[in-house]
């Protein structure tokens, strides 16, 4: 589906976190048949953070990208790291038992405390900061928010709750009556955070080829990875293209396509607002998302604009008039915003999976892949390319967690999978505005 690169890639042409970086002089495709222990398809947080940690460990690396390092979701969703997972510990604990899912979620919060240890190892500028609101505009959402921080309490997460009258305290906006914060989560410039990882994967020895997709992958003992001018031998491949891997080459690993579904997912960013407003609507600078299934999330960023993100789409037409649709929203959840111009709008295709539990797991031997991070990646990327890199390094347990998790394909098949999704999704809307 060809279209679905295109529309990523225009998508991404005005994005907020592109024109606030300085990216590096671009890198050489590949143009030659090259020897490594291990091959990584895709320059994001998974197949970055992979490299990295596989470099560290003494092996030879190769990341073929399909386009420029950070250029897909990495470098261009919301920015906000998040404990747990978008699925809840649901499927873990009915699928591998409570030891197991406790462990998935102590994971969860060392994915968290990992991108911490990464930007001070490697000095990586990006904007970090601590803090996550979680807000319901319902009384039935509000119920539910209270059932998942009072999850969040037990399992050893501080939780500040607010409703009503004391809703100001965590976000000034009439549209909430209900808001909690804890200090785990939080935000960062996800671009600046890919660029950092690439930069530190480079100085550990890894060889990064930018506009290099993989069109091929000959499996065996040895492995051979084409790109449209050379090729990779290899011992591993760890494939961290999600979404866009099946798009540039089909049969590279067919099997674990229609386990992820791509959505679209759109942001716009504000001009430069006052610093003070800034702290009157969302005190002490954190993130925020809703509850709702088709959910807004926003934050400000570091010169004082409003990210804000809402809308999807499952299928690969992007809203019409998405820019006034965007600020519309803004406005009915911050009306002090409401006349405030949009110098950015942006967006592209994330993967979810079924059960929005991130999807994991080995092809045969010697392939890895990572996807299926459903909204969750900022922080769960970082992980998953340290659980792999202990996999080829021959310490599997914590990976092989993630790896017996069940994964269903999205029904309908090639055709019909993203009308049925679509259909659904409009279930979910209706629901949330009840």
């Amino acid at each position: 589906m060809a279209s679905l690169v295109g529309s990523d890639t225009q998508l991404n042409q005005t994005s907020y976190y592109e024109a606030s970086v300085q990216r590096p002089e671009a890198l050489p495709p590949l143009q030659e048949a090259l020897q490594a222990d291990v091959v990584v398809v895709g320059a994001g947080f998974s197949g970055l953070s992979a490299a990295l940690e596989l470099a560290q460990r003494g092996l030879g690396v190769v990341v073929l990208e399909a386009d420029r390092i950070g250029s897909g979701a990495s470098g261009r969703n919301g920015g906000q790291a998040i404990v747990g997972f978008a699925s809840g510990q649901g499927p873990f604990e009915e699928q591998l038992g409570a030891a197991d899912a406790q462990r998935a979620w102590d994971m969860s919060l060392e994915a968290i405390d990992l991108i911490d240890a990464r930007i001070a190892q490697h000095s990586i500028e990006c904007d970090r900061v601590h803090g996550y609101v979680y807000v319901a505009d319902s009384a039935r959402k509000q119920r539910a928010l209270r059932e998942e921080m009072e999850d969040l309490r037990q399992r050893g997460i501080e939780v500040d709750w607010a409703e009503g009258a004391d809703v100001p305290r965590l976000i000034n906006s009439p549209r909430y009556v209900a808001a909690a914060r804890e200090q785990r989560s939080g935000h960062l410039h996800p671009l600046k955070y890919a660029l950092g990882l690439a930069r530190a994967a480079q100085a550990a020895g890894v060889r990064i080829f930018e506009h290099s997709p993989v069109t091929g992958l000959q499996r065996g003992a040895t492995l051979v990875a084409s790109t449209a001018q050379g090729q990779v031998t290899a011992r591993f491949a760890v494939l961290a293209g999600n979404c866009m891997l099946p798009e540039h080459g089909p049969r590279v690993a067919p099997e674990i396509a229609p386990r992820i579904m791509p959505v679209g997912t759109y942001i716009v960013g504000t001009a430069p607002l006052d610093p003070g407003l800034c702290a009157r609507l969302i005190p002490r600078n954190a993130a925020v998302c809703d509850n709702n299934f088709v959910l807004d999330y926003f934050r400000f960023s570091a010169d004082h604009r409003m990210l804000f993100g809402g809308r999807v789409s499952y299928t690969t037409r992007t809203p019409a008039r998405l820019s006034a649709l965007m600020a519309r929203r803004m406005g009915e959840v911050f009306p002090a915003l409401a006349q405030t111009p949009i110098d950015f709008v942006w967006g592209g295709f994330v993967d979810i999976s079924m059960n929005r539990a991130p999807d994991f797991g080995r092809l045969g031997d010697n392939v890895y892949y990572l996807q299926g991070f459903s909204g969750h990646g900022v922080a769960l990327t970082g992980l998953a390319g340290q659980l792999v890199a202990d996999a080829v390094a021959g310490q599997a347990g914590r990976f092989d967690v993630f790896a017996r998790l069940r994964h269903h394909r999205f029904p309908g098949g090639p055709l019909l999978r993203t009308p049925s999704l679509a259909l659904g999704m409009l279930w979910h809307r209706w629901r949330d505005v009840l």
